[in-house]
């Protein structure tokens, strides 16, 4: 997919492509820092049907609920031929005891043998991550185990 990326002098870049109805979606990313996620008209794909100013938290909520999914089926797709091995997103809640912690605190995989595979930040993802890393509230942590396994490690992230 090509992403084509418009310098906006005195404003900042727009990154957008098109999709296969035709419209444009894309981002327009300000110099201060904030964004705005924009989509095009039906009929005119250089014309803005609708702006939506978003925070840097729902930048990445918005990134994380978009590719955590694909991961995720990604996933699925290896393991399908393993009976019993399921992918799931976990959630790390802000304020959560995890929220700062390292993963290795949750114990998930000696706990419940579920394995942490990657976590998605930002629309950022960090592949197999090491039980220092530093989790944080609104990370989505792709895991792999059995349906009980996942279970109770979404318990242990909800509840400590």
């Amino acid at each position: 997919m090509n992403v084509d990326v418009t310098p906006l002098p005195g404003i900042g870049v727009r990154k957008d492509f098109e999709l296969a109805s035709g419209r444009r979606i894309g981002v327009i990313t300000h110099r201060d820092g904030h964004s705005d996620l924009i989509i095009s008209k039906a009929d005119d794909p250089d014309a803005c049907a609708a702006s939506l100013p978003m925070t840097v938290e729902e930048a990445a909520t918005l990134s994380n609920l978009l590719g955590a999914p694909q991961l995720v089926a990604q996933l699925e797709e290896d393991h399908r031929d393993l009976p019993g091995i399921i992918t799931r997103q976990l959630h790390v809640h802000e304020g959560s005891r995890f929220d700062g912690a390292v993963l290795g605190d949750t114990a998930l995989r000696t706990r419940t043998g579920v394995s942490v595979v990657a976590v998605m930040r930002a629309g950022q993802v960090a592949p197999s991550p090491k039980p220092d890393f530093v989790l944080t509230g609104g990370d989505i942590l792709v895991a792999v185990g059995t349906a009980d396994g996942l279970d109770a490690a979404a318990k242990i992230l909800r509840n400590g």
